[in-house]
């Protein structure tokens, strides 16, 4: 891989972190993170064990793991037994999330693969939703009462965004429900691994508290930067079909600004997105009329409001090589908007 692609499920590393003595201990990290997380999830049962290693053979980015490695960067104790297995749970709650969000929306593939769902059943894509929670519990529970603490917060926050997401702004504004939907769907995990790889590594509480706040902001403008992709990236640069979300009737931030402007193409948008488009000249008159609208700069806006977040809290933090990898880590996911 080259500079600016993240890391392979493989645990093949090549991000260049700026630093060659951090890219090797990151890339020896990532190494035995991969290797710890299937080994744990190829325990037990058979039956169960090809059901949770789906997903994980299947590929991903390992970008929480990747987080919680370079927040432990700043304590006394980087890469540390315990912010391996800190960073384990990160991926495994993630994978269960993934596996039950494919049973809500009904996906019929996931990272190139057939969704568990679909290959499986609702019933055992749950079921293995569940016994990856399982998993992550055992993990923490190996560290201390803290994590443990820690998580059951997490679990909440992430099952009351998906909630939140269910009942629908509720005569709220649509904008800030749907940010705050994705604070407690993606940024919290993001928090979470900068949260344990600091304070796993020793870190002071000043410090682990502003990685918690990295990570979060850094999940938002990860989150939002895929929402712009989905509009108004073609198949051939992001790998998707534009308008996926459109077609599932989910209205993400780029087209929530573009339907409350006052102009014509907000006008015939209001009227166009009613709910999911099924007809593909549907889906192209909405993506053209969300381009004829600000909807693009508004999120992008947001963007670089949380960005902005995340090197506030970065310059507060010691200089070491880590500080200059998460800042690229975020210039990387910016850039994925072109």
């Amino acid at each position: 891989m080259t500079n600016g692609t993240p890391p392979s499920a493989s645990g093949d590393f090549a991000l260049d972190l700026g630093d060659a003595e951090l890219n090797s201990r990151i890339a020896e990290g990532m190494g035995t993170v991969e290797a710890e997380l299937l080994a744990r999830l190829s325990a037990g049962e058979e039956f169960i064990a090809d059901k949770v290693t789906h997903l994980v053979k299947a590929g991903g980015k390992r970008f929480r793991p990747l987080v919680a490695l370079l927040c432990s960067e700043f304590g006394p104790q980087p890469g540390d037994a315990n912010v391996v297995k800190g960073a384990v749970i990160t991926e495994m709650v993630h994978l269960a999330t993934l596996y039950h969000d494919d049973v809500m929306d009904e996906a019929d593939k996931r990272r190139g693969v057939d969704s568990a769902n679909h290959r499986w059943g609702n019933t055992v894509a749950i079921l293995a939703g569940d016994i990856l929670f399982a998993h992550a519990s055992r993990v923490m529970s190996e560290i201390d009462t803290e994590t443990v603490r820690h998580f059951a917060d997490t679990f909440a926050q992430l099952v009351t965004g998906q909630m939140r997401e269910t009942v629908g702004p509720r005569g709220t504004d649509p904008v800030e429900h749907y940010l705050k939907v994705i604070e407690e769907k993606t940024g919290v995990l993001i928090a979470s691994a900068g949260y344990l790889g600091a304070r796993l590594s020793g870190a002071d509480e000043a410090i682990v508290r502003r990685c918690e706040a990295i990570g979060g902001a850094i999940g938002m403008v990860f989150q939002i930067v895929d929402d712009i992709i989905d509009i108004f990236s073609t198949t051939a640069e992001s790998g998707k079909v534009p308008g996926t979300d459109l077609r599932e009737g989910v209205f993400t931030l780029p087209v929530l600004y573009a339907l409350r402007e006052d102009s014509p193409a907000g006008e015939e948008l209001r009227g166009l997105l009613t709910g999911p488009l099924s007809r593909d000249e549907d889906v192209a008159r909405a993506l053209e009329l969300i381009g004829l609208t600000k909807g693009r700069e508004h999120a992008l806006d947001d963007v670089h409001r949380y960005l902005s977040l995340a090197e506030q809290h970065l310059d507060a933090l010691p200089g070491i090589p880590a500080n200059e990898a998460l800042r690229r880590l975020c210039r990387y996911t910016v850039e994925r908007v072109g």
